[in-house]
């Protein structure tokens, strides 16, 4: 019986893998408009039409408040817009203090603050390392301490953390919040097509493909909507991660990559 659920669970993955290659396939002959796009932003403009009540957060304020006025053009009824550096402690938990005074508990927490050097492991500052790790790993601690409380005392939530195809973990803490009533997303791109990620050429299009920031959108509203604990894009992703496990290896394929060149 053990040995029909894992030729099961074979072909269904075997099943994924051929539709998500002819969907990368359709995106390689018929390319998204390529424009200007933020990737925070075209999931708040999923939002938008939805009836939620948009709490924004950025360092950009000007972005912020373009956002603000495209998702009100969106249908969105009520949008908040609030300063905040991610990197700073002090400044996530003052912001969330005046959120929940003037909107209220947050239900959906949706984390994707992040920034990428492309650097050699050398030639990365320590002062760029520890803010690489104040944006990309502790801002998503630090609001989730911040709002995550209130989730589990109303048994009601959803944590939404972006994290990579690179390196792909499991977040057993995030998991034990589901105990709660809290459910948990974990958003593990390739690549999105953004500022973040500008000058990123990938060398497999039709495996590993740099998604579009409103269809990459899109696949994020649709695992949070179906409650889905894992979300990899693409899946195939997975597959390399595998084999990626040498950092050596990783650093050497991000070198490539970026095609980056010697500083004289």
């Amino acid at each position: 019986m053990s040995s029909f659920t894992s030729i099961l669970k074979i072909l269904e993955f075997l099943k994924l893998l051929i539709f998500f290659f002819f969907e990368n396939l359709i995106l390689l002959i018929f390319p998204p408009c390529k424009k200007k796009k933020f990737y925070g932003r075209q999931i708040a403009l999923k939002f938008a039409p939805l009836g939620a009540a948009l709490v924004l957060w950025d360092i950009d304020g000007e972005g912020n408040k373009e956002t603000s006025t495209l998702a009100q053009k969106n249908g969105a009824t009520q949008v908040l817009v609030y300063h905040c550096d991610c990197s700073s402690r002090e400044e996530v938990y003052e912001q969330a203090d005046k959120v929940r005074k003037e909107v209220g508990d947050v239900t959906i927490l949706i984390s994707n603050a992040g920034i990428l050097l492309g650097e050699k492991f050398c030639d990365v500052s320590d002062a760029d390392f520890e803010k690489t790790l104040r944006v990309n790993f502790f801002s998503q601690v630090w609001t989730c301490k911040a709002f995550l409380p209130a989730m589990m005392t109303c048994n009601h939530g959803h944590l939404v953390s972006t994290a990579s195809a690179a390196g792909l973990l499991e977040i057993r803490d995030y998991y034990s919040a589901s105990k709660h009533g809290v459910k948990t997303t974990v958003i593990c791109p390739y690549f999105i097509n953004t500022k973040l990620a500008k000058g990123f050429q990938t060398k497999n299009p039709l495996i590993l493909p740099v998604y579009d920031a409103e269809y990459a959108a899109s696949k994020i509203m649709d695992a949070i909507q179906k409650e889905k604990f894992y979300l990899i894009m693409p899946l195939t992703s997975y597959i390399f991660s595998i084999k990626t496990k040498n950092v050596t290896h990783l650093l050497a394929f991000m070198d490539k990559a970026f095609s980056r060149k010697k500083k004289d």
